[in-house]
């Protein structure tokens, strides 16, 4: 099988580790399979593939989309290193506010799958860093589009920061809201 799938503290947030061919031309490898994905029990029908370009210390998120147009999303760093984290926004859930991370680097070609349900962002950690994912389930959709500040105290992610020198955000996400906010209706 190309690739090793390992389930994160949150096991349906999974960080997948694709094959990679090297020769003398350069490598090769497959980022997504779906008979491979779909027996590890993911299910990965894209609708819309994204690539955004950022510098060192750019964090974007914490993004997701509200029903019923919620999103999974297939992450990996094609340039660079990020750290990519997700947050269980899901009504009920035993992890419900909890949240994972992984670096993804273009060294390791890593990806990771984030399903419906989890809110993702990333910080920039190298000079810079252009980040790829498919999305599954909807196209997006700005009467849909929600998000989590990333600083939230009640999350508490721990954002390296000593590594970077500042935090480069958007005006739309740093008005994002608190998770303590959300109304119910924002919850997925």
């Amino acid at each position: 099988m190309p690739f090793k799938f390992v389930s994160l503290e949150i096991p349906e947030v999974v960080l997948i580790k694709p094959k990679v061919f090297f020769d003398e031309r350069g490598y090769f490898l497959e980022l997504f399979k779906e008979p491979d994905f779909e027996l590890r029990g993911i299910k990965a029908q894209v609708k819309q593939l994204n690539l955004s370009f950022s510098k060192r210390g750019v964090l974007r998120g914490l993004h997701y989309q509200r029903h019923p147009k919620a999103q999974g999303k297939l992450v990996c760093c094609l340039q660079g290193l990020i750290l990519d984290v997700a947050v269980d926004i899901r009504k009920g859930s035993p992890t419900f506010g909890k949240w994972v991370s992984a670096l993804l680097s273009s060294d390791e070609k890593n990806m990771l799958w984030i399903p419906e349900g989890f809110a993702h962002g990333f910080l920039v950690l190298s000079e810079e860093a252009q980040v790829f994912y498919a999305v599954t389930g909807s196209e997006y959709s700005p009467e849909h589009d929600a998000g989590i500040i990333w600083n939230d105290p009640d999350i508490n992610i721990a954002w390296p920061l000593s590594e970077i020198k500042g935090v480069i955000l958007s005006e739309k996400d740093r008005a994002l809201p608190m998770l303590r906010d959300l109304t119910e209706e924002d919850l997925l």
